[in-house]
């Protein structure tokens, strides 16, 4: 049998640095909000075209607070395509994607709670989806940039 693990004594500790996993600027969370919104322009995009088709997939009858089942599919699919530039936007970093994100992700969430009627589950958890999303981008959107700059004045030796 072999002895149980015993942690290193704790001068010994310590030797490895985990300060690169550490997120402080919230770039976990604004990649987790881009990969997001790629989702909801993928799904709003699929969903979109089978409205348009008057698909089966949705619920029969519904009613809505205007136009019928076509016309949400052509919001959902002209939403899809502005979402998907967003993502990719906020992958790239610029300055204004993370607006253009929280614009995206809050029309996107207005029109899931109008998108009830057809598709009530799945409305309710992309509206939980875009709540998220504006939250990351909101709170930690701005501080890419920031971020890349410190590291550049710590690269150029602190001259600014």
């Amino acid at each position: 049998m072999s002895a149980p693990y015993t942690p290193p004594p704790s001068a010994e500790r310590g030797q490895l640095d985990y300060s690169y996993y550490e997120d402080d600027h919230g770039q976990g969370l604004v990649t987790f909000a881009g990969v997001m919104i790629m989702i909801a322009a993928v799904l709003n995009t699929l969903y979109g075209i089978a409205a348009i088709d008057k698909a089966n997939f949705f619920i029969n009858d519904a009613r809505y607070v205007f136009g019928d089942l076509s016309t949400w599919g052509w919001f959902l699919l002209a939403l899809g395509v502005v979402q998907g530039f967003a993502a990719f936007a906020i992958w790239r970093g610029t300055g204004w994607a993370r607006w253009f994100g929280v614009a995206s992700a809050s029309v996107n969430a207005i029109l899931q709670m109008l998108w009830i009627p057809a598709y009530p589950v799945l409305a309710m958890t992309i509206l939980a989806l875009d709540i998220t999303v504006i939250y990351g981008l909101l709170a930690y959107g701005g501080r890419r940039r920031a971020a890349r700059e410190a590291s550049m004045r710590a690269q150029n030796g602190g001259a600014g």
